[in-house]
């Protein structure tokens, strides 16, 4: 399976399994996926996940996907700013805030995947 863009290939897949109502959805392994899931597992977005190596393959991560008491998806709005085609850069200054700070903002920085909060905090952008 050749991926150009792994992360709005995990994106789709998670919005697909919630609109399924899925327990759980299998995305293909790499690092930033590995470390987008740990912020989304920090933040209370996903119950949990598994990392799954298959001998030769690239592996497996496994996401345990959370829902309400009513059954409604607790992640919603996914969406993917910077692009493969477009970057997108900001500064600690400009990050936004994601549902007047009810939401999230997952970078990629110098220190690593953070969240936006994360990285006001550190001054990087």
């Amino acid at each position: 399976m050749s991926l150009n863009d792994l992360i709005a290939d995990m994106l789709t897949r998670i919005r697909n399994a919630q609109m399924a109502e899925h327990e759980k959805v299998d995305i293909v392994l790499s690092k930033i996926n590995q470390s987008i899931a740990d912020i989304l597992k920090e933040e209370g977005y996903v119950k949990n996940y598994k990392v799954i190596k298959d001998g030769d393959s690239r592996g497996t991560l496994r996401l345990y996907l959370k829902y309400d008491d009513q059954g409604k998806p607790v992640l919603s709005g996914l969406k993917r700013e910077s692009k493969p085609g477009l970057r997108k850069y900001v500064g600690a200054d400009a990050i936004p805030v994601v549902l007047n700070g009810l939401g999230i903002t997952i970078l990629s920085t110098s220190k690593g995947v953070i969240t936006g909060e994360q990285a006001k905090r550190l001054n990087v952008g």
